[in-house]
């Protein structure tokens, strides 16, 4: 058959599709592109601006409502350099409570040098996804380094960490499987799973009890489970007790993962997380996730477990296939901030002594700190979310960067002020920081 032939067909079958429609529709074949004009016409401009859409006015009624009662926009501050324990805002310096540089090693020398000695062998970027450009050896030794670590197969880093439990989810688990999650998890698991398709289930904050009850139920419903939670809870500050969610996934047959973003680096006598802290192996866990942008110093997420795990995941995880790699400089920062990390423990002591300081001189004066046990991650909640943004003003005037968290992203009763501690916080700034507190926020 000839080109011509099929350039016929083509158009036989286009005027039997106009035919037809015009029959359906009741109307002359001539008015069908005037009659689909006409239905444009008529689609509303809400749909068709951005200032109209749902999400915007979310985001723009309360500013502006925020302003009328002459109340600042707490967020998306300048830093005009390093934010460690202190900061310079607008020209101004300010203790700051803003940052995950739990052990100070954004902005350390060294790991800045690493940085740039990586820029200078390879360049900035990795150019293309690892699959199809190939490693970089930075790349390579960054994750064993985390294997190394947790004491298990492999490991595999991705360059976004609310990208990897995206990923990682979407990539495991699909519409026959079930996702048990901490109710209290990170917004990057809960979007993971509606990607997956799998039937998603919620138990207590930090309730083991509540956990098995669902499971008890419905476990036997669907091929694969996954329990899902975080080794410190970066709104709370608290920890799971993990050998009772270890006992329950094994009796269960569910896989565990953990999110390790605030807890590695953080928990453990020697920062290796809260499995080093609860003293189990690394295979008590099947999938631990975390972060690199908190105690680490750079950017990315990682997973880490036995190689067919990590094997699937480098085949088949769509954040991993279809994404760039890692830039060598940021797995070469966060390579040299383990190194230092396990070569300088005093880091860690002085980041759990810093930690304890504030908490203890918090309860002191009867300020809420929530659910928090103390480590790192300290919130002092304030039951509004106004109160909460006012509260942050007038610290900052008091030379206090600290952020407000507010509904939706807690519930409104909770919202609160976020304290982050780092181990280069001294004694004198913690204690200024608590009388500032004391002073606005009315506390006796």
């Amino acid at each position: 058959m000839t080109k011509q032939n099929f350039g016929l067909v083509g158009n036989a079958k286009e005027q039997l599709v106009k035919r037809f429609l015009a029959r359906r529709d009741n109307q002359p074949e001539s008015t069908g592109m005037l009659r689909s004009a006409q239905n444009f016409a008529q689609i509303p401009e809400k749909f068709c601006r951005f200032d109209k859409f749902p999400g915007y006015e979310k985001v723009a009624i309360p500013q502006a409502a925020a302003r009328k009662l002459g109340i600042e926009n707490p967020y998306f501050k300048t830093h005009d350099g390093v934010a460690d324990a202190t900061t310079m805002i607008g020209g101004k310096p300010y203790i700051n409570f803003s940052s995950y540089n739990y052990l100070g090693l954004s902005g350390d020398a060294r790991v800045n040098q690493a940085a740039k000695d990586a820029i200078d062998r390879y360049g900035t970027s990795a150019s293309a996804s690892r699959l199809v450009a190939g490693e970089r050896p930075i790349q390579r030794e960054l994750e064993e380094t985390i294997a190394g670590l947790y004491e298990v197969d492999d490991c595999i880093v991705f360059v976004s960490g609310h990208a990897t439990n995206v990923t990682t989810i979407a990539t495991l688990f699909g519409p026959k499987d079930l996702i048990v999650h901490d109710s209290l998890i990170h917004n990057s698991v809960l979007e993971g799973i509606k990607l997956s398709g799998a039937t998603r289930r919620a138990f207590n904050h930090n309730d083991p009890a509540s956990l098995e009850s669902i499971l008890s139920e419905i476990r036997g419903n669907y091929e694969r489970t996954v329990i899902v939670i975080e080794g410190l809870y970066s709104m709370d500050g608290d920890i799971p007790d993990l050998p009772r969610f270890v006992d329950i996934k094994q009796r269960y047959k569910a896989f565990l993962m953990v999110d390790e973003a605030h807890s590695l680096g953080v928990l453990g006598e020697t920062g290796r997380g809260i499995r080093e802290h609860f003293g189990l192996p690394g295979n008590a866990v099947d999938i631990w996730m975390g972060t690199l942008s908190k105690a680490f110093a750079g950017c990315g997420g990682y997973i880490a477990g036995e190689k067919a795990l990590v094997e699937q995941l480098k085949y088949t995880a769509s954040g991993f296939v279809y994404s760039v790699g890692i830039a060598p400089a940021m797995a070469a920062a966060s390579l040299e901030a383990i190194r230092i990390m396990q070569n300088e423990p005093l880091r860690l002591m002085k980041l759990r002594e810093n930690a304890s300081l504030f908490f203890e001189r918090a309860r002191a004066s009867a300020m809420d700190t929530g659910l928090s046990h103390g480590y790192a991650v300290i919130p002092i909640v304030l039951g509004g979310s106004l109160k909460a943004v006012k509260i942050t003003e007038r610290l900052f005037e008091k030379g206090v960067n600290v952020q407000p968290i507010i509904y939706p992203a807690v519930e409104e009763k909770a919202a609160r002020l976020r304290f982050f501690l780092s181990c280069h916080h001294d004694e004198k700034q913690i204690l200024a920081a608590i009388e500032a507190l004391r002073e606005v926020g009315g506390y006796v």
